[in-house]
């Protein structure tokens, strides 16, 4: 992702990002849960991790067809290689029970790239050895903070019914990870 020409405005409490993230907390902390149960250090516990990651990433990337996106680098193709290389199939991507409107987009599009941030912390507890391309996908320098000014702009004159939309899209995004996370979907998937 390349942010680096956009103009930061002033931040404020009015800002999306912070819109976004004052709305999705709880559902920010629930998929920090789920994914906190599994243990990183396992050979089983990573491969059920990545599993869920890719039944979510692969349907949240999907979803991300509107054409107002800034670019955006998927990572389903890193977490399909690292999978391989753990001698693992990629499971087949969760679906969304309906298409993203364009601000639905912009609100999963939040979700997906600050997980970049907390990837980057998950990425120290894998086990030397092991392939961690998927968790290693960091933003580069002044990225995310170019990312939260480009949906500042993106908000800046947008009315109630936008804002709820990209909100409602960044709540589709935290509930798809956790559905993917959820202790009966990993049951059924073995």
């Amino acid at each position: 992702m390349n942010f680096a020409n956009a103009d930061e405005p002033a931040w404020g409490i009015d800002m999306l990002h912070e819109r976004l993230r004052r709305a999705t907390a709880e559902r920010h902390r629930r998929v920090d849960a789920a994914y906190s149960r599994f243990d990183l250090t396992d050979r089983a516990g990573y491969l059920a991790f990545l599993s869920a990651q890719a039944r979510a990433l692969g349907a949240a990337e999907r979803a991300l067809t509107a054409r107002t996106l800034p670019p955006w680098s998927p990572r389903a193709p890193l977490l399909d290689a690292d999978l391989h290389a753990l001698g693992a199939c990629s499971p087949a991507p969760d679906r969304l029970e309906a298409p993203l409107s364009a601000q639905g987009q912009v609100g999963l599009l939040y979700v997906l790239e600050g997980s970049r941030l907390g990837a980057q912390v998950l990425a120290r507890r894998i086990a030397d050895g092991w392939p961690r391309a998927f968790l290693s996908a960091a933003h580069p320098p002044g990225a995310w903070r170019a990312f939260r000014a480009w949906l500042d702009a993106a908000g800046a004159d947008a009315g109630p019914a936008w804002t709820a939309g990209a909100v409602r899209g960044a709540e589709i995004g935290f509930d798809l990870f956790e559905r993917a996370a959820s202790p009966a979907v990993l049951q059924s998937a073995r």
